[in-house]
């Protein structure tokens, strides 16, 4: 079944990379499909090596832990404690963990992005100190407060490990956690620094006119700068290595079950809610997302994100089950995406996945368009929305958006008839609705400011 739904989803557009399912340490499933480069002349292959992108917390949570170990440092000490010129007292290791610190998003720091495009180089992780002890520098919210997920704590995590263990924090992982659990063909790599060391690294790609581009030659190539950073991101391994990884936890060469335990326990809020709960998870561990299942127990998981990546990795602590599954191309439809992250649980849940729909596939075929021209115009633009309508228009018999990024002009998108005047977009999961009153998206609605000519 998987290779079937993994087999669809490529076809739909929103799969090309590589993936694994294991039950009892036991190969069920894996494969790889489509291309490791922007020009499709490198068939992808099952030991392709990806970008994990946020999935590398849990190594970096790792390195804590055998800190802990180690007796060096402990779960309540304040980052303080490490680092002085950090002004954020009261917040600790364990807030850093469980992101409910406060500790501001380093992808937000226009120190990192200026060093980036004034000084023309990719700063050095070190830099995550100078931008949290700058004196402009103020946390989100008081520590313990809220969850806020953020990549911050966790850049900061790595240069505490580094500081504290003495070593790169590239060397402390490979020593203390890659080779003891024989995850030879994985390692942090900042390719925008070291270029890339291999053939078998696949290129992060996302949709540009025409076909696929890699990031850096795409407006999200300002995500380089962040390349010389820590403890977020910038793991690279295959699906070989993740399963091995899986194996080492469950046979404690890395750590030990009770080590395991306490990051498979959700943080804690000020006010003794569970942090970071929500419909998929119970709450957020240290790098973990915590679910636990009525058929199947304990279930850790994280997934990833980039532009032009997506990674996901669940364990089925309980019942000795293992799920990887990379993909390094920009998904051209958000509900055959979701539908393949869903089958894919399914799956493994011992369940008949649902087919992979696009937005192709659940459009009305032959709509009646004789409301479409009333429905074109300028719009009143929402407080706050994620998705701001500028303007509807129609071209070729099909209608279409034109969107507003705060100020500036957005991306012009096709609207995909669902209903009688119901329409579906390829990117989101948002329904756009007409009336007499204006369009309704996002629970709002905007009344139209002038017709078209």
């Amino acid at each position: 079944m998987f290779e079937s739904l993994f087999r669809d989803a490529y076809e739909k557009g929103v799969f090309n990379g590589t993936w694994l399912y294991a039950e009892n340490g036991r190969v069920v499933s894996k494969g790889a499909m489509g291309y490791r480069d922007r020009d499709d002349k490198l068939a992808m292959q099952e030991d392709s090596i990806f970008e994990l992108a946020s999935i590398s917390k849990q190594f970096t949570a790792s390195a804590v832990m055998l800190l802990v170990r180690d007796g060096l440092l402990c779960l309540d000490d304040e980052v303080t404690k490490f680092f002085p010129e950090i002004h954020f007292p009261g917040v600790t290791i364990r807030h850093l963990l469980t992101h409910t610190g406060g500790i501001p998003e380093t992808y937000d720091d226009n120190l990192i992005m200026g060093i980036y495009q004034d000084e023309k180089r990719i700063p050095e992780s070190d830099v995550v100190i100078r931008f949290l002890a700058d004196d402009g520098t103020e946390p989100c919210f008081a520590p313990g407060e809220q969850f806020e997920y953020t990549n911050g704590g966790y850049n900061l995590l790595a240069e505490i490990v580094e500081k504290i263990s003495g070593v790169p924090f590239e060397d402390f992982l490979k020593t203390r956690i890659f080779e003891p659990a024989g995850m030879h063909a994985t390692g942090i790599y900042h390719l925008g620094i070291e270029g890339i060391p291999g053939d078998n690294f696949v290129c992060n790609m996302v949709l540009g006119d025409g076909g696929y581009i890699t990031v850096d030659e795409s407006e999200d190539g300002d995500v380089m700068a962040f390349n010389g950073l820590n403890g977020d991101d910038y793991v690279y391994t295959d699906i070989f290595d993740m399963l091995a990884w899986d194996r080492a936890l469950r046979e404690e060469k890395a750590l030990t079950l009770d080590e395991q335990k306490i990051m498979y326990t959700p943080g804690k809020l000020n006010d003794g809610s569970v942090s970071g709960s929500d419909e998929n998870t119970d709450g957020y561990g240290f790098g973990w997302g915590i679910k636990n299942d009525p058929d199947f127990g304990l279930i850790v998981s994280h997934s990833g994100g980039m532009p032009g990546l997506n990674t996901w990795y669940w364990r089925f602590v309980d019942s000795d089950r293992v799920m990887v599954l990379l993909n390094c191309r920009e998904q051209k439809d958000a509900r055959a995406s979701f539908g393949l992250w869903k089958g894919v649980q399914e799956i493994a849940k011992d369940r008949e996945p649902e087919p992979v729909r696009s937005i192709e596939d659940i459009m009305i075929k032959d709509p009646d368009r004789s409301k479409w021209e009333s429905y074109c115009g300028k719009y009143e633009h929402p407080e706050d929305g994620e998705l701001i309508i500028d303007e509807i228009f129609m071209k070729d018999d099909l209608l279409y958006a034109r969107t507003m990024d705060e100020d500036e002009e957005g991306p012009v998108i096709r609207l995909y008839p669902i209903g009688e005047n119901e329409f579906g977009i390829k990117n989101g999961w948002v329904t756009i609705s007409f009336s007499d009153t204006g369009v309704t998206y996002d629970g709002r609605t905007c009344r139209k400011v002038r017709n078209e000519e």
